[in-house]
């Protein structure tokens, strides 16, 4: 009894030590300089926040929400700096707009940022520096330190996939607010596929089914997003993974699917007709609404796992129009294809993604799959194939993002035999992760899937330094 008592007390002192102001931190900020000196005290009803821009207001508010948290402290704005012991500044003079910086000495508390979703990151390393010296905070103390920080990537995106695995909008804010946690700044919605079209379409209400976002709930996401300096990117995926609409409207499919019964969520590797006019039609309509809804620049339409020899190669219209192109194989029909879809996107003033396909879905590989105009950004993602996806893009112009499914598919389970549809067809690797700009999550099939992404996008989100 008496070592057990020992090997206890041993513990807690050793868990008592670890406590300080810096072991919570992640990401892990570029500089920190420990500070000597007394710690700053919060004091309910005389600690007031100043705030230099009225577009902190929002950035204000968390931190009184994460003061109240963590201190059970009331800490109100003060309507100038002079008042003020806590502050809240947007210096344009920072270099880098989510560059900043943090000094906390025993007078007062200064978070600066070149803007003000840069002052919000800086809020957020504050709450990691409350929970992680817990004895302090718990006493309404704050210790002295500087930090300066910048991101490494522009691009750090996580993806949810609601097509597959429908989640409704409170639990897309609650995936928000943990990628805010660690300064995620993109946010990739795969909103239709084979199991779902999950977006309103005004002009087309035949779309949607049992659940989806109408467009008034999709633009609360994007603004409560926008709040917390994370941009949301619409995905409509296409030619391929489109059960969904071809549901709604079969007359979209290549001629041989014409009578194939369409169900959702069961039938797969259909594909939308090349020559097909009103296919480009309807998708003006969708791409339009959808530039409207969305006020990123981007908008990704797919390109994936398109099942040409299922589709394009066996349909009568297809075939007639590769003759009259003089093309040789089927999935040439991808230039004219998106050279339409493309330019939609473009006449609404957006930039295009595509997911990178190359001439073969398993190394090696040696050009990609068509040519894809300069101004697609690209999205590596298939194991094993971003080496050449990096090659392909420097030597043709094309921007990338890396998403190497190898490393960065979250749903990916980490032990032998713990995917139970295919008996661990992908395994997840802890291995070396170099230079990865978003951590990809598509929604899992099970219960599991929440607690699998978070703590493997809290480890990824450390590789932005």
């Amino acid at each position: 009894m008496k070592i057990y008592t020992c090997l206890c007390l041993l513990f807690l002192a050793g868990y008592l030590v670890a406590q300080n102001n810096t072991s919570a931190l992640l990401p892990m900020p570029n500089q920190i300089t420990p500070v000597k000196g007394k710690p700053f005290t919060v004091r309910s009803g005389k600690t007031a926040i100043y705030l230099n821009q009225p577009e902190l207001q929002f950035t204000a508010k968390t931190l009184q929400t994460i003061l109240q948290d963590r201190m059970q402290a009331k800490v109100p704005l003060a309507s100038e700096s002079g008042r003020a012991d806590i502050r809240l500044l947007v210096d344009p003079a920072m270099e880098g707009k989510e560059h900043y910086r943090i000094k906390i000495t025993s007078k007062g508390i200064t978070i600066s940022g070149a803007t003000a979703g840069a002052v919000y990151y800086g809020v957020m390393t504050m709450d990691q520096l409350l929970l992680g010296d817990a004895c302090a905070t718990a006493h309404k103390e704050i210790s002295p330190i500087r930090i300066d920080d910048a991101p490494r990537f522009p691009h750090r995106a996580l993806m949810l996939d609601p097509a597959r695995h429908f989640l409704p909008v409170n639990d897309v804010k609650f995936f928000i607010d943990q990628m805010a946690r660690y300064k995620y700044n993109i946010l990739q919605l795969h909103l239709t596929d084979d199991q779902g079209w999950r977006v309103e379409i005004k002009k087309h209400p035949k779309l949607v089914g049992k659940d989806y976002y109408t467009q008034e709930q999709l633009a609360e996401i994007i603004q409560y997003a926008a709040q917390r300096n994370i941009e949301v990117i619409p995905e409509l995926d296409i030619p391929g993974h489109t059960v969904a609409i071809l549901a709604a409207y079969p007359e979209l499919g290549c001629t041989h699917t014409d009578t194939l019964p369409k169900i959702v969520g069961k039938t797969t590797d259909l594909m939308l007709c090349a020559n097909n006019e009103k296919v480009y039609s309807v998708y003006q309509d969708i791409i339009k609404e959808i530039s409207s809804l969305f006020p990123s620049d981007y908008i990704h339409l797919g390109g994936d796992e398109a099942v040409i020899e299922k589709n394009w190669t066996q349909c009568s219209r297809c075939q007639a129009m590769m003759k009259k192109l003089g093309y040789q194989k089927a999935s040439q029909l991808m230039i004219p294809f998106f050279s339409r879809m493309l330019s939609f996107v473009q006449e609404n003033n957006k930039t295009p993604m595509l997911w990178c396909e190359l001439d073969n879905i398993y190394p090696p590989a040696n050009d990609y799959l068509f040519p894809y105009p300069k101004n697609v950004t690209l999205v590596s993602w298939r194991g094993g194939l971003t080496p050449t996806c990096l090659e392909l893009t420097r030597k043709h112009g094309n921007p990338l993002i890396m998403a190497p499914g190898e490393y960065a598919y979250l749903d990916y389970p980490q032990l032998k035999g713990d995917f139970p549809e295919f008996n661990n067809w992908a395994r997840y690797y802890f291995g070396k992760v170099v230079s990865i700009r978003p951590g990809i999550w598509r929604a899992c099939r099970r219960s599991g899937s929440y607690h699998r992404s978070y703590g493997n996008f809290m480890g990824r989100s450390d590789t932005r330094h």
